[in-house]
This record gives C-alpha cells, structure tokens and sequence, in this order.
C-alpha cells in the first residue's frame, strides 16, 4: 500500500506541472479538480476498501469475542 501513495504523489505533481501551465487561473483550478482531485480520491477510496472491510472484520470479531467471554463467564459465576 505504501507504494500506492508514491503514485499518488507522482501523479499530485504532474497533475500541478499542468494546472500551472494553463492559460488562465480558473482552467487551471479545473484542470487540478477534474485530473487529480476527483479521480485519485475515487481510485483511493476503491482501492483500500479491502483494508476497510478487514478492519471492520476484526472489529466485528473483537466485540462477538468479548460478548462470548462475558457469557461465559456469566454462566461460569451462576453454576458456582
């Protein structure tokens, strides 16, 4: 993944090289907008929804574990 976030660089730059080159200051805010901001956020956020879905997982088991062991030891506490 931290190779995802050189390109990401990279293309923040090249992406700015051309925005300064345009003719007027409104292309070339659109230029940034339209080539870099919009399509990096959207390649971003599609590419680490993988991590997303493992952290939610591992959340998701951490709480039914802590659940199990609450039970557990509920169970283990009334048959004493």
């Amino acid at each position: 993944m931290p190779f995802l976030y050189l390109i990401a660089i990279a293309w923040i730059f090249v992406v700015l090289m051309m925005a300064i080159t345009e003719s007027s200051f409104i292309a070339g805010i659109m230029t940034f907008i339209f080539y870099c901001i919009i399509p990096l956020s959207l390649v971003l956020y599609i590419l680490s929804s993988s991590a997303r879905k493992r952290k939610l997982h591992a959340e998701f088991e951490a709480k039914r574990q802590a659940t199990l062991d609450q039970t557990s030891e509920a169970t283990r506490a009334k048959s004493e």
